[in-house]
């Protein structure tokens, strides 16, 4: 075990700018975003900030009615808020590991438990899986993230990208999948003979199946953010 002296802790955890833009890793759980208008992030992730910095919640009318019915049939969704202004403003979720992705007229889906911050050139549409009704309480949902710009997700842990090909199907635990390729539309399958073997439901196995081309990204830790169905 090494023991700091005071001096040496605070030189070792003081903020640092290694990068020019705008979302930086202050470390692989702590989010820095160089603020100059607007950036959106997950309501209540903010740990700190500094300077002229407004948070506002989603508005009803930002999200939509498709949105909102969608939340209101889930039963639960990710809240996000306006980060405006201009400051330094430091996110986190959980101790969660954050990934840093660029995208460049590309879409991604992300599930909505892991979606952290995204800036101001990207479109989020809430996704409701297909065939939830009747088999799971709580909803099961992701965001599309599409256009140009920056976005940050979690994991727990260092996540694994699995290759999607028309011959071999990806099928993942539902609490351990964090996003997948714009392409990929997932379905919902149950498997009762793996239900004490594949995941933590109690009884019946939902999976999720990937078919077609691209990827899917999974994490070493199962998030349960719904529950199976009586």
């Amino acid at each position: 075990m090494t023991i700091k002296n005071l001096n040496e802790f605070l030189e070792s955890s003081k903020q640092k700018d290694l990068s020019p833009e705008a979302f930086e890793l202050e470390s692989s759980h702590l989010l820095e975003v160089k603020l100059n208008g607007r950036v959106w992030a997950k309501s209540g992730s903010m740990v700190a900030y500094r300077g002229g910095v407004k948070f506002v919640r989603q508005g009803l009318m930002e999200q939509g009615f498709t949105n909102l019915l969608k939340k209101a049939i889930s039963g639960e969704g990710t809240q996000l808020m306006k980060m405006e202004g201009q400051g330094r403003v430091y996110v986190a979720d959980a101790g969660k590991k954050i990934t840093l992705l660029r995208l460049n007229g590309e879409s991604i889906f992300v599930n909505g438990n892991d979606v952290l911050a995204f800036e101001d050139g990207i479109a989020s549409d809430i996704k409701m899986m297909r065939k939830v009704a009747g088999m799971m309480s709580g909803g099961l949902f992701n965001i599309k993230l599409s256009g140009s710009g920056v976005v940050a997700i979690t994991s727990h842990y260092e996540p694994l990208t699995l290759a999607v090909t028309p011959d071999q199907p990806v099928f993942t635990d539902p609490n351990a999948t964090v996003a997948w390729s714009g392409g990929l539309s997932p379905d919902i399958v149950t498997d009762i003979s793996l239900g004490t073997l594949f995941g933590r439901g109690s009884g019946e196995s939902i999976q999720l199946k990937f078919s077609g081309s691209g990827w899917v990204v999974v994490q070493p830790y199962e998030e349960v953010y719904f529950q199976s169905g009586e």
